[in-house]
């Protein structure tokens, strides 16, 4: 007995249709435009958290050179180029100076909203939302 296999047609089907194509492209556009958008809102936390980081780091340079001075610095530059005669900064580079949006902290020495203690030193968002080192004594 002879058992005969019988060819069977090959689909002519040998790929997606453009439809198809169309519609995953437009759910993957969907889906990464979702998700951008709390993306772009957790990127925004951490400038912000970044900010509140670099105030306490200034504020603790602040008070070292207040340490070895006697007094607070007439302005932030004296920290990454001390007048002291001093041949390391209080801070690592210039661009510790400079916020998380590229703009150069605000600093009064006199620090009223600190009640004195330290010297003030803030920043404001993009949003116009004011970020400043007294805010975390207040927190404490």
């Amino acid at each position: 007995m002879r058992i005969q296999y019988r060819d069977q047609p090959r689909s002519r089907r040998s790929g997606f249709t453009l439809m198809e194509v169309l519609v995953v492209v437009a759910i993957l556009v969907i889906l990464a435009g979702t998700a951008s958008i709390f993306v772009f809102r957790y990127l925004e936390d951490a400038n912000t958290n970044r900010a509140q980081a670099d105030l306490r780091t200034l504020t603790a340079a602040c008070t070292a050179y207040k340490i070895r001075n006697g007094d607070f610095p007439e302005s932030l530059m004296e920290l990454w180029q001390p007048s002291d005669g001093s041949t390391k900064p209080y801070v690592e580079s210039e661009a510790a100076l400079l916020d998380p949006w590229r703009k150069p902290y605000q600093y009064d020495p006199t620090g009223p909203n600190n009640g004195g203690r330290n010297p003030d030193i803030w920043t404001t968002t993009p949003d116009g939302q004011v970020i400043g080192n007294w805010e975390m004594v207040r927190q404490r």
